[in-house]
């Protein structure tokens, strides 16, 4: 293991910002990302430093024994642990509630750092209790195969302040690995960005676990969730979810794909549904097409992509290896996480055919163009291409045509990497190098 700690400067703001807002701060993400790690070490570490006692900071870890044991002493006579199906528990909230009460008192603020919260029996009933009290902070992650973290997010809609922890961003991974740029890019790239894979020294090391990772983590947890019986047809549609990175697809289409590979029919609804239950396990974003001129969405085509390009990579064996598409999909990634909504673009434009008509005038065809990216933040708003390179006049030209389509003020932007400074060229795209772009702290400072 490398010797390196991610200090998620970015998360750990977001938590102090929200601190006793009223609200129960539920932090979401794909498994693996580092939630309790954020909460439990990192947050936690930041509260002390900035002078709350330790005797304040109130941690419990519902799938931890030596947590759960502490609650032996309340209420004897009944069990701690509440056997379940499947050989499973949840922790008594009866006495939970007693440890947490022996531990405040109503003059000093405490906070309660609630760590796979789902364990907790009737835990929404607790944690509303707790929401009533002013001097109570709460915090609290969970994920298993029977309740998401995104469920535990929709469990508090309208209690709860949604912090979504995505895997490391290229510009943290580059900052704590002591790499070049380019060793950075081609590790992230391939082994992708989740913490623990990131501080795995060798390859063979990271590839064996996300492949484990995807299989009996991602996969078994979607299974048992929604208690799918047809487990080989599910695995067989994340793969092909993972192959079309950047493809625009629709529900059809993956059908006929699905038919072509596996020999197998399969039903619209089945794949919509199996789409649904990866981004409910934020393993996968959709992203819908808007039209720029008509200003509406259209449903299909959109494209997919992954939250993590290791987890994506391992469900093929590592093969499909495009960095064009990658790269398309860490700039989808790098625009979430920056509070963008990502959509793709369409504008619909006449141009010459090259052909004539009897009365020799220039015959001229509708086409359909595409922006990679509309990224939307408030008043703010990019239209972004993604090109990996940019090696003659025709690529550039290409590359602009659906930029030049667009008659407003906004910026358009090209990200390739071409290892130039930034520059804004006479029909005023800026072209921007991948690596600027990725470690950029915003945008806006170039444009």
């Amino acid at each position: 293991m490398r010797n390196v700690e991610f200090p998620r400067e970015e998360y750990v703001s977001l938590l102090k910002e929200r601190r006793f807002n009223g609200l129960i701060k539920v932090i979401t993400g794909a498994r693996r990302t580092g939630k309790s790690y954020l909460m439990n070490n990192l947050f936690r570490r930041a509260l002390l430093q900035e002078g709350v006692k330790e005797a304040n900071i109130i941690q419990f870890a519902f799938d931890f024994d030596e947590d759960i044991d502490k609650l032996d002493s309340f209420f004897p006579e009944e069990p701690t642990k509440i056997p379940q199906k499947g050989n499973t528990y949840l922790v008594n909230a009866k006495k939970f509630r007693a440890y947490i009460q022996s531990k405040t008192n109503e003059s000093e603020a405490f906070y309660l750092l609630l760590d796979e919260i789902q364990q907790l029996d009737n835990f929404v009933g607790t944690l509303n209790g707790y929401l009533a009290k002013e001097n109570l902070d709460i915090y609290v992650t969970g994920s298993n195969s029977h309740l998401l973290s995104s469920d535990i997010a929709t469990t508090f809609k309208g209690r709860s302040s949604l912090i979504q922890i995505h895997p490391l961003s290229f510009s943290e991974f580059f900052a704590n690995l002591g790499q070049s740029k380019e060793e950075a890019w081609a590790e992230y790239i391939l082994t992708g960005s989740l913490p623990i894979v990131a501080k795995m020294s060798t390859q063979q090391e990271k590839e064996e676990y996300l492949t484990l990772l995807d299989e009996e983590t991602y996969l078994k947890d979607i299974i048992a969730h929604h208690n799918i019986f047809k487990t080989q047809e599910l695995g067989e549609c994340f793969s092909m979810f993972a192959s079309m990175i950047g493809s625009p697809m629709n529900i059809s289409k993956l059908v006929g794909t699905f038919l072509s590979r596996e020999h197998k029919k399969i039903a619209n609804q089945t794949i919509s549904s199996y789409l649904d239950f990866f981004k409910d396990a934020f393993v996968l974003e959709t992203a819908r097409q808007y039209d720029i001129k008509g200003k509406n969405y259209i449903e299909q085509p959109f494209k997919v992509y992954f939250e993590d390009m290791g987890v994506r990579n391992a469900r093929l064996h590592f093969g499909q290896m495009e960095e064009s598409h990658l790269m398309e999909n860490i700039i989808y990634n790098e625009l979430l996480r920056r509070r963008y909504r990502v959509d793709i673009g369409r504008i619909n434009v006449f141009e010459d055919s090259g052909r004539l008509d009897q009365r020799r005038k220039s015959i001229y065809e509708q086409k359909s163009l595409e922006v990679d990216f509309i990224a939307t933040k408030g008043n703010e708003k990019l239209y972004i291409q993604s090109a990996l390179y940019l090696p003659d006049e025709e690529k550039k030209r290409q590359e602009k045509r659906s930029l030049l389509a667009i008659r407003d003020s906004f910026p358009k932007i090209i990200v390739t990497k071409n290892g130039l400074k930034p520059y804004r060229d006479e029909d005023g795209i800026i072209t921007i190098d991948l690596f600027d772009f990725l470690l950029c702290h915003d945008i806006r400072e170039f444009l």
